[in-house]
């Protein structure tokens, strides 16, 4: 199973669910994240909030979506509202689509402590989101009813 994380920057949110994804999934299942408009380079906080998390930050960079016309995801999962609310390109076929929604952690805190804290508390939004993914029984979801689950764990 692959599944593509989408954030319009592709520098946070989407960086950080494809580290953890990988991190956490069995070796069937694999995550890539792009972004609408790239920035072109990962935020320095969401690889030392990586790293605090003993994941591995290895080969991380921002990317277009276009990088993955070949990928056929069977999964997007849209990390931004503004990547949500854009259509995705055709490439990517008829994966399942949901919206795990966070704030930008990016745009919050002034002093390091508190930047680092945004940062840990998106890493473990996103830790809580795909411990429930993966204990979801796959096999037995209709594309219905895992849609239907995505769709749940977005609005925990």
């Amino acid at each position: 199973m692959n599944i593509l994380f989408l954030c319009t920057a592709n520098s946070c949110r989407s960086i950080l669910a494809e580290a953890i994804f990988n991190h956490l999934a069995p070796a069937h299942m694999h995550a890539y994240s792009a972004g609408s408009k790239p920035c072109g380079w990962v935020h320095p906080q969401s690889l030392r909030a990586l790293q605090r998390a003993g994941i591995a930050t290895d080969g991380l960079h921002s990317k277009s979506q276009a990088e993955h016309q070949q990928l056929q995801p069977d999964l997007l999962i849209s990390l931004c509202d503004n990547a949500a609310a854009e259509p995705c390109p055709t490439y990517f076929g008829s994966a399942l689509r949901a919206h795990w929604g966070l704030p930008d952690p990016a745009s919050e805190g002034d002093a390091q402590a508190d930047i680092d804290a945004v940062f840990d508390a998106a890493v473990a939004s996103i830790v809580y989101r795909v411990d429930k993914f993966l204990a979801l029984p796959l096999h037995h979801l209709s594309s219905q009813e895992l849609e239907a689950a995505l769709v749940a764990i977005g609005r925990s």
